[in-house]
């Protein structure tokens, strides 16, 4: 692991400081449909989706996850990031392990690091900067600027929000 990939793994946290095909897998469309709040839609009442898919991003790295595409280092932990809060560990575990020089064990780990660690998952600014990091584009549409921004397409359980706002009041107070 280099430097820098030890970096992305262990501060990660210092991101929110600078914050920010239709085929569909059974196994995530049954993991979003278990976590449905109320009724046969995959929006929030916000407008935000429930289903990794309908994120753009998302639905791109599954779909390479699926091929067995390399989606590169910084590809699988954007991914993690964020589908750890719609999927279970079971359900990513075999999409990881089908990336070149990784197996079930690697995925597990790498899947309960950014777990212990409590990642939040990445804004769009990260994303680009981790893309430039390697070859795989993990945003498939850098160009537009409302693309690859999955606060915006996704809704994510409320802890997520929490621990953001946690991070900035903790932020805030170290600052005075």
């Amino acid at each position: 692991m280099t430097h820098t990939q030890h970096n992305a793994y262990t501060h990660h946290h210092t991101d929110s400081d600078d914050t920010d095909t239709q085929r569909r897998d059974s196994a995530v469309t049954t993991s979003a449909d278990e976590r449905r709040d109320d009724d046969d839609t995959n929006a929030a009442p916000d407008g935000r989706s429930t289903d990794l898919r309908d994120s753009p991003m998302m639905a791109h790295l599954l779909n390479d996850l699926e091929q067995g595409t390399d989606i590169g280092h910084y590809g699988r932990l954007t991914f993690v990031m964020v589908a750890r809060h719609f999927m279970d560990e079971a359900e990513m575990v075999p999409l990881l392990a089908r990336q070149p020089d990784h197996d079930a064990d690697e995925a597990r780990a790498l899947i309960e690091q950014v777990t212990a660690k409590g990642y939040s998952p990445p804004r769009r600014q990260r994303i680009l900067a981790w893309q430039k990091e390697q070859e795989y584009p993990i945003c498939p549409n850098p160009d537009d600027p409302d693309s690859c921004n999955v606060y915006r397409e996704l809704r994510f359980p409320d802890d997520v929000y929490e621990h953001i706002s946690e991070y900035y009041a903790d932020k805030a107070h170290d600052g005075q």
